[in-house]
């Protein structure tokens, strides 16, 4: 496995942060759940042979989920890591090619590439939503349990 990417992931997850004025303390933390989130991903599509779409929205998944986890760590909102960790997912490079397909008059390739761009967008923003959703459901659920035993 080629680790150059996750050196990259992480460092661009950390810039990312520190363009976004993150707090010091949780910069190196929102590098790791870029690197993690960008691992998963890249292990999906190489070991499952899923499909870009559904690697993204597991991928994003699990930055949430880790976000969650850190954000109580650190005592801070889960945005903040959530926001910098899925930086490395964000199709931008599928983005730059819908445009240029636009520009050249391809537009069959241009709408190819913008379907792409804009599913692998839905899932990471399902991938976000979903472990939100799931995490405060989890936290509800244990309250019930705990107002009941009391």
């Amino acid at each position: 496995m080629n680790i150059q990417p996750l050196y990259a992931s992480f460092f661009a997850t950390m810039a990312f942060g520190i363009i976004f004025n993150v707090p010091k303390r949780t910069i190196l933390s929102g590098g790791i759940i870029g690197m993690m989130g960008w691992l998963l991903y890249s292990w999906f599509l190489a070991a499952f042979q899923l499909n870009m779409i559904a690697a993204t929205g597991i991928a994003a998944f699990f930055v949430a989920t880790l976000s969650q986890g850190f954000a109580r760590f650190h005592k801070m909102p889960v945005t903040i890591f959530s926001v910098a960790g899925v930086i490395p997912l964000v199709p931008g490079g599928l983005a730059y090619e819908t445009m240029r397909s636009f520009i050249e008059d391809d537009y069959l390739t241009a709408i190819s590439f913008a379907t792409k761009t804009l599913l692998i967008s839905g899932a990471i923003a399902f991938g976000l939503i979903f472990s939100g959703v799931l995490s405060q459901t989890l936290k509800r659920k244990d309250l019930h349990y705990v107002e009941k035993s009391s």
